[in-house]
């Protein structure tokens, strides 16, 4: 069950807030949850996280926003994976900054997901820390949507949080999200089901 992380107590209990969640969308950014990750020395199950954050609640769609690397097969099969197992996964191109570091910024897109989605959902769950979003969450609060920041504290603005209706530090929940000592394989030409069974290493 979904815990409050808001330094001062809720007025709601969680089984209100459960209650009230209704139709749930969840928006996460995936530089931002791999590099907050790797802060909490973790690595990220991802049928845990998808569990996790829907917490028993309707799931219209979760999307799983991420740069690429066409030439990565490693990376390929990951996001393979991801598509087959409850995620619909966006994405776009790295590209290479002046400093040879690569990068892709996919905000806009999660932006325009949330702005456009508005209606179909009740509960936006977003997974990220970046303030440039801050404006487009206040944007769904005012069209009735209720808004929740999933991220690592120390990679979270205040501005994003101040805006929230709930906020849930990473830190708090990773017990509930991190790989274990079993791992999931990729099967490209499965037709098993949503969640494939985790094999043995």
């Amino acid at each position: 069950m979904l815990s409050n992380n808001f330094d001062h107590e809720s007025v709601f209990t969680q089984e209100q807030v459960l209650e009230n969640r209704g139709r749930v969308a969840i928006f996460i950014d995936g530089s931002n949850l791999f590099y907050a990750a790797l802060q909490l020395g973790i690595e990220i199950d991802y049928t845990k996280l998808l569990c996790r954050l829907t917490a028993g609640s309707r799931l219209l769609r979760s999307f799983f926003y991420t740069g690429v690397d066409r030439t990565n097969e490693k990376q390929q099969g990951f996001l393979l994976w991801m598509r087959r197992n409850g995620y619909r996964v966006i994405s776009k191109d790295l590209v290479q900054l002046p400093d040879g570091s690569k990068k892709a910024n996919l905000d806009v897109e999660i932006a325009v997901d949330m702005m456009s989605l508005v209606g179909s959902y009740d509960t936006a769950v977003l997974v990220s820390g970046d303030g440039d979003l801050a404006y487009a969450v206040n944007a769904v609060s005012y069209r009735g949507v209720r808004v929740e920041v999933v991220s690592l504290r120390s990679m979270t603005s205040d501005s994003l949080i101040n805006v929230a209706d709930r906020y849930i530090d990473l830190d708090n929940v990773k017990e509930d999200i991190q790989k274990t000592a079993r791992s999931y394989t990729y099967r490209p030409l499965s037709t098993v089901g949503l969640m494939d069974e985790p094999e043995d290493d």
